[in-house]
């Protein structure tokens, strides 16, 4: 059984597309990243989830559980974060989060007190006085307090500090330890670089690309400088994107490299340089080739 799977999941907001017809398989335990710039049918995917958007056409089940006709047991099983947090200003902290915590079943107060102390939460703070980072993570809180089975992030560090965020993925990694599986949504490709395992890639509303992480970063792609000790072009096959600054050659490869080296011998090489790739230049490059499609 998947955490989260989706059958031609459709919205539309009258004739605007929303998302069409994504098909998606999120597996129990594994964090899953769902990536695209803003715009791109994140936000919308995540609210048809939860029940806050009823889709236009299509369906979609949390734990086997259809998303419309079991929503509120869904809730019970699941953490979300939205890309925006806001709260009843004349509420303090503990109130707030120990408000959250009745909606469940359980004694949260250990586990709230854990995450305070994680994120240095002052409970005593009312929320009215709190920064834009500050509040994130009392979002952070709410949603983990309950110890869900699936959490739902969308755009989890917006505010956050560099130091915040390290802890925020030490506790991702944590929670997947603990069995969790997380659903990330995130334009920052760093991010979903460093903590996924299987990525997305959406645009307009459609799913462009669905791949292991390691695969995409490691499989097809290379990322290669190249210093030429002769003013020429370079012409290989698999150069999916090529630019040139001070005589080096910089390449998004897509093929064997044992090809690209024995092309490589025709040339007079300064230098060569081969490494992985960085998950953004692949991104765009799907980018690229769907939009010339």
């Amino acid at each position: 059984m998947a955490a989260i799977k989706t059958f031609d999941l459709t919205k539309y907001y009258g004739s605007t597309r929303g998302i069409d017809k994504v098909n998606l398989q999120v597996e129990v335990g594994e964090i899953f990243g769902f990536i695209g710039p803003n715009g791109a049918g994140k936000s919308t995917t995540i609210r048809t989830l939860l029940n806050f958007l009823y889709p236009t056409s299509g369906s979609a089940q949390i734990f086997g559980q259809d998303i419309i006709r079991h929503s509120r047991e869904i809730r019970s099983q699941v953490g979300y974060l939205p890309g925006e947090v806001d709260y009843y200003d004349d509420m303090k902290v503990g109130e707030l989060l120990a408000y959250s915590a009745k909606f469940y079943r359980r004694d949260c107060s250990p586990r709230t007190q854990e995450l305070l102390a994680t994120f240095d939460l002052d409970p005593d703070k009312n929320v009215h006085s709190l920064s834009l980072g500050n509040k994130k993570k009392v979002g952070i809180v709410q949603a983990l307090l309950h110890q869900p089975r699936l959490l739902i992030l969308d755009e989890p560090t917006s505010g956050l500090d560099p130091l915040m965020q390290r802890r925020f993925f030490a506790v991702l990694r944590e929670e997947q330890a603990r069995g969790t599986t997380i659903f990330f949504s995130s334009h920052i490709l760093s991010e979903v670089q460093r903590l996924c395992d299987r990525v997305a890639i959406i645009k307009d509303g459609r799913i462009l690309k669905l791949e292991d992480m390691e695969e995409l970063r490691h499989s097809q792609f290379l990322q290669v400088r190249i210093g030429l000790g002769e003013e020429r072009d370079i012409d290989l096959p698999g150069i999916l994107h090529k630019t040139q600054a001070n005589g080096v050659w910089h390449l998004l490869y897509n093929g064997d490299v044992n090809q690209l080296v024995a092309e490589l011998s025709r040339y007079k090489l300064n230098h060569l340089w081969v490494g992985e790739p960085d998950l953004e230049e692949v991104f765009l490059h799907y980018y690229e080739k769907e939009g010339a499609e």
